[in-house]
């Protein structure tokens, strides 16, 4: 049993299945999914006290107030996870390190810039001011979309494509967020895919990513067990910049090595729908001669799907397969064989399978005490 065990493991990439560095990496998950599930509640209730809601408007789907902090949830679960994490096996490189940090630090910001806008309104060249600001805090740890053409303007090349990557990803996540389940679910498939390719990795480059992505990925799962329609909590701006920001930051640990632009397109493969999504409303917003950046509407692909009759459920499901298709080509074109992409596909569905289980199980036994007659 055990060299089965071994033998698995070893085919999905781990090149010391005997050592523990892998097991940690598990904890760091379910440790975050907990976390975050646990905080959830308390983030709500104390949310609807102080008023941290979205209201029902036009341009939202709920009919209710429904508190919009759950962001901080999430970035409450995934530190708790990684500080746990690093206590309980020490990171012993300075450099690694320097990228967590770096990485948490411009986390942070974003997390508080989009809570502020949630509850008070930020205007959105300061937003964006702020993620700018937050994308050149990578290159400090070199963390950034290397080029090797451009000759002398190389690195600044590298860093205006570093932060444009930052930027549109970040947003991307935040503009998907439109429908229960779809931003925190795709974020949760995306890290999941992030995270077996890292893990394949034998450089100590994608020591930090797989740290990082095993505990947003948790975080993520755990936050969908309250989200997923009808949510009782959404991430609002704050989580969604955070989500979208280390996804971004992520995706480039280990050096994206660039020969030309269009070598780039394997990674945005990960990331296809949010980046497709923003695209498209972009063009249609240009198209209708508006500032794509300040008219608001109901373009995007979720919408298209609302409008056809499709409930808000089968809507999140229908473009969490989406990206997980496009996620299997992704792994697949990055070289990672059958049996990783084939475990890592079953797994995820599998883990939205129990999540979309249990909130429906938990809904329909409120349900039933609901229309419980009193006990005399």
């Amino acid at each position: 049993m055990v060299a089965w065990l071994t033998d698995f493991l070893e085919s999905l990439g781990i090149a010391r299945p005997d050592d523990i560095g892998w097991l940690s990496v598990v904890f760091t998950f379910f440790l975050a999914a907990i976390a975050t599930w646990a905080f959830i509640p308390h983030v709500r209730t104390f949310s609807l006290k102080a008023g941290w809601a979205d209201q029902p408007n036009s341009r939202r789907l709920n009919q209710v107030p429904v508190p919009n902090a759950g962001g901080l949830a999430v970035f409450a679960g995934t530190l708790a996870a990684l500080i746990l994490a690093t206590l309980l096996r020490p990171i012993l490189i300075d450099w690694i390190k320097a990228e967590i940090l770096t990485i948490l630090l411009g986390a942070s910001l974003l997390v508080l810039t989009g809570f502020i806008d949630d509850q008070f309104g930020l205007p959105p060249l300061f937003r964006l001011a702020v993620q700018v600001l937050a994308a050149l805090l990578l290159l400090t740890s070199n963390i950034e979309i290397t080029v090797s053409f451009g000759g002398a303007a190389a690195p600044f090349i590298s860093g205006l494509i570093t932060v444009l990557w930052v930027v549109a990803i970040t947003n991307a996540i935040n503009l998907l967020d439109g429908v229960d389940g779809l931003a925190g679910g795709v974020s949760f498939i995306v890290s999941v895919c992030l995270l077996a390719v890292a893990a394949n990795d034998l450089f100590l480059q994608k020591a930090a990513v797989t740290i990082i992505l095993s505990a947003v990925a948790g975080a993520a799962l755990g936050f969908l067990r309250h989200n997923f329609h009808p949510s009782s909590i959404i991430l609002g701006d704050g989580g969604a910049y955070f989500l979208g920001y280390v996804l971004a930051a992520s995706s480039m640990l280990g050096n994206v090595n660039l020969t030309t632009v269009f070598a780039l397109l394997p990674t945005v493969l990960f990331l296809l729908l949010p980046v497709a999504d923003t695209a498209q409303v972009i063009l249609r917003r240009l198209w209708r001669r508006k500032n794509p950046l300040s008219t608001p509407g109901k373009d995007h692909l979720h919408h298209h799907l609302l409008r056809r009759g499709v409930s808000q459920r089968w809507t999140a499901l229908i473009l969490w397969a989406v990206t997980l298709a496009t996620n299997v080509v992704a792994m697949a074109v990055q070289g990672m064989s059958v049996v990783v992409i084939t475990t890592t596909a079953v797994g995820i569905v599998a883990l939205l399978a129990v999540v979309v289980w249990r909130r429906g199980r938990s809904l329909a036994q409120a349900m039933r005490c609901a229309e419980a007659p009193p006990s005399e």
